[in-house]
């Protein structure tokens, strides 16, 4: 008896796509789920580490651009028709009200240190909005996942001790599909979950570090202008 059911379950195909096809609806469905949120997952990963390089390579050729000496009103008419990179943007919304502030005589309207600020503050908002778009799917799928993958293992399961009923049969080949096909839906929750979390927390860290570096210029270059105010 033994022998023969070793025997049956050695005919059986166990690899992943045969047990995905012998799995009931339920657990195809939370398969599938598991496997699309892992694939846009990844596409969001390898999106978001192409955007933040971008990003830090833009905000280093504008700094050196900034800090090169060149004045400031002729760097705006250079940037300010089609800013490309975010730091350009800042710059671009403090010095579009810089001039705004200015009355036909020269002389400034009142408020205007203020209103620098509030313009730069609301594009910093724009571009931290963008860095962080995205990421919050990452953190659904690494807190989801694995209790997704979870409910497909219980279904699973649940339905291989109804086959096992219905065979009323307990030996290998009865058992061991069932269970493999189970614990498939926790394997593909895991893959889903940990490469997300991961990578929340690495890119997380990256855009704070780089909005960190917009508000640092922001404050640099109201500093600039307040000098000048002041003068």
């Amino acid at each position: 008896m033994e022998a023969e059911a070793i025997g049956l379950a050695n005919e059986v195909d166990f690899s992943l796509t045969a047990l995905f096809w012998q799995a009931t609806p339920t657990v195809k469905i939370v398969m599938l789920m598991l496997i699309i949120a892992s694939f846009w997952g990844w596409a969001i990963i390898v999106q978001k580490f192409i955007n933040y390089r971008v990003a830090r390579r833009q905000a280093e050729d504008f700094d050196r651009a900034f800090w090169s000496g060149e004045p400031l009103d002729e760097l705006f008419d250079k940037v300010g028709a089609s800013p490309t990179g975010a730091s350009e943007r800042i710059f671009t919304a403090g010095m579009t009200e810089w001039r705004r502030s200015h009355r036909e005589d020269g002389q400034l309207i009142a408020g205007a240190t203020s209103r620098i600020d509030r313009s730069m503050d609301v594009a910093i908002a724009k571009e931290d909005e963008k860095l962080n778009y995205g990421l919050g799917f990452l953190a659904t799928v690494g807190a989801t996942a694995p209790f997704i993958g979870l409910f497909g293992t219980v279904w699973g399961i649940k339905h291989a001790f109804e086959e096992i009923a219905i065979a009323q049969n307990t030996n290998l080949a009865v058992v061991a599909p069932g269970i493999a096909e189970a614990l498939v839906a926790t394997a593909l929750g895991l893959l889903a979950a940990i490469p997300a979390v991961i990578f929340y927390n690495k890119l997380s860290a990256d855009a704070d570090r780089i909005a960190s570096g917009y508000e640092a210029f922001a404050d640099e270059f109201s500093t600039i202008l307040s000098r000048q105010l002041d003068a």
